[in-house]
């Protein structure tokens, strides 16, 4: 009787263990099932001593920052490779008549440009709402045609593309140019004033009076500097002579008095 009260309980606990690692399955993906089963298999029939070797995991993502190209060419399209199939599928699903813009560092000229996926097609951004991707302004846009300058794949490459954009975000479009144009005016103005003030001489003549006028200041400063000296010192031998008298006149006093 001992015996098969045993025996029930191990078959029942048999049983409920079969229905939790059933359940831990069911409950993975495809691949974490894939790395268990793997795990297991080389567990059960590998040495005592085997270590687990973790392999770096490469994920679409990955294959996706890798893979991918702005604008793709017919040599990537003859790449059979599953890696390039996964890109160009992600890449056919892309909008390539407007760009989205990331404006973040547009004082130093860094603007990032990237085509519109499916829902941002859907709700007008890019097109109907400014194409700033920080920006929501439906009014007063206006599309430009941008020249944008990228490096890919250890490349520079250029691709003319469109972009809409409000006032506010156009001016941060165009803010480096603008501030380079300034400065450019700027040293334009400098040059024809000082043009201006000494006509018909040259950078090399200008530069050389400058230097003149310059040493001459500089000795016309020293010798003040010495007459300044000069000044000091006669007023020390003053001073010195009339100390040197007083001590004279004092030891002789009482010889005249006598």
């Amino acid at each position: 009787m001992a015996s098969f009260v045993s025996l029930r309980s191990e078959i029942f606990d048999r049983e409920e263990r079969k229905q939790q690692y059933q359940a831990h399955i069911r409950g993975l993906n495809a691949y974490d099932r894939h790395k268990k089963f793997l795990k297991d298999y080389a567990s059960f029939y590998g040495k005592e001593d085997s270590r687990t070797v973790k392999l770096p995991v490469k994920t679409d993502r990955d294959t996706l920052r890798e893979g991918y190209r702005f604008i793709r060419t017919e040599e990537d399209d003859m790449d059979p490779s599953w890696e390039q199939r996964l890109v160009k599928r992600y890449y056919d699903k892309l909008f390539k008549e407007y760009c989205i813009a990331d404006m973040s560092q547009y004082k130093t000229g860094k603007i990032g440009l990237r085509w519109r996926a499916e829902k941002e097609v859907i709700s007008g951004k890019g097109q109907f709402i400014c194409g700033n991707k920080h920006c929501d302004e439906k009014d007063d846009l206006a599309s430009y045609e941008v020249n944008f300058s990228y490096s890919e794949a250890g490349e520079n490459k250029q691709a003319l593309v469109k972009l809409v954009t409000c006032e506010r975000c156009a001016d941060k479009l165009h803010y480096k140019r603008r501030k380079e144009k300034e400065q450019s005016e700027k040293r334009e103005r400098e040059e024809n004033k000082r043009k201006s003030l000494f006509p018909g001489i040259g950078q090399g003549v200008l530069m050389k009076q400058i230097m003149t006028v310059k040493g001459a200041r500089r000795e016309e400063k020293e010798k003040r500097l010495q007459f300044q000296l000069m000044i000091i010192m006669l007023m020390m031998m003053i001073t010195l002579m009339s100390f040197l008298r007083g001590c004279f006149h004092d030891r002789l006093l009482p010889y005249l008095d006598g």
